[in-house]
């Protein structure tokens, strides 16, 4: 049977409408698949104070932290993310988390009162408790409070007549913090600034405080830029803390936040925790590194296991 040219020339009309419909389609999903990956992404914003031997932001070891060797490992685990750093102060950060923003800070102190408003990672790695560090002129000041080398903190917050310095807004573990609540009015200076350590210590220099709360590591790097020498401290564990403290990574208690906590933990259960507990103990005194590595390695095997 043959086929006239008008006929000829509407069947190949048609082939030509039906395959630039296929091939418009095409286009059109490809259209569509391309913008939805060009969708923005969202930004995470990681809140880092100067917080010796966690994060170093100035010095001949700046960049050298603990959670400076952190961050770069998180950040590539998240892709999906934009990922920008704040330098903040305690206060400042405190306030953000407590914001509609989605924010995250690594090295942060687990409280229930803090859950109520932080969503919180599993245990990032441990560190020495906060104790008390005074001047070797002042210590026997200090010696009606102390047990077995460590300091009744909450017998010399009673005892009124001693001022001590803390960080404003910073959570020295649910033990202290509890005693700090509970201490006499003006027994205590808080410090907010960026440089709130370092000022403080200027202060116990000049006699205005008995001493000083914190991380030892942290006190003594700091007391160095200080220009105070080693000897001219001493640090008192106190008496019930018990020596070593987990620190989590805490994002703000928003759908965001929730969501990146449950990302978060599942890096953190890959990343080498023996990795940071050496770069940790390379900030302690050598009598306690040992200890310390083998405390660590106990508590986060159970963990590494899940």
């Amino acid at each position: 049977m043959k086929t006239g040219p008008s006929k000829l020339k509407r069947l190949l009309s048609v082939l030509i409408h039906r395959a630039s419909g296929r091939f418009a389609l095409v286009l059109l999903l490809l259209g569509l698949s391309s913008s939805a990956w060009a969708q923005p992404k969202e930004t995470l914003i990681w809140l880092l104070r100067d917080l010796p031997p966690l994060t170093i932001f100035e010095g001949p070891q700046k960049g050298q932290g603990v959670v400076d060797q952190l961050m770069p490992l998180l950040i590539a685990g998240m892709p999906q993310y934009d990922h920008t750093r704040m330098r903040v102060n305690r206060a400042r950060g405190m306030q953000m988390l407590r914001e509609e923003s989605f924010t995250c800070d690594p090295s942060l102190i687990w409280s229930k009162e803090r859950e109520q408003w932080i969503a919180f990672s599993i245990p990032v790695f441990r560190a020495v408790s906060n104790g008390l560090a005074v001047r070797q002129e002042d210590q026997p000041e200090l010696e009606p409070f102390l047990v077995d080398g460590e300091v009744d903190l909450a017998a010399l917050l009673a005892n009124g007549s001693k001022k001590l310095g803390a960080v404003a807004e910073r959570s020295y573990g649910q033990f202290l913090d509890a005693q700090l609540k509970q201490a006499p009015a003006n027994t205590l200076t808080f410090h907010y600034g960026n440089d709130a350590l370092g000022s403080l210590l200027q202060m116990q220099r000049l006699g205005r405080l008995l001493g000083v709360l914190g991380y030892w590591p942290e006190i003594r790097y700091l007391a160095q830029q200080e220009h105070i020498a080693d000897n001219e401290l001493v640090f008192y564990p106190v008496k019930g803390a018990g020596k070593y403290i987990s620190t989590y990574i805490g994002c703000s208690n928003t759908p965001q936040g929730r969501q990146a906590i449950s990302e978060i933990n599942q890096l953190l259960r890959t990343l080498p925790h023996e990795r940071l507990a050496h770069a940790y103990a390379d900030w302690l005194d050598p009598e306690r590194r040992s200890d310390y590595l083998e405390e660590a390695k106990r508590f986060f095997e159970p963990q590494d296991g899940q």
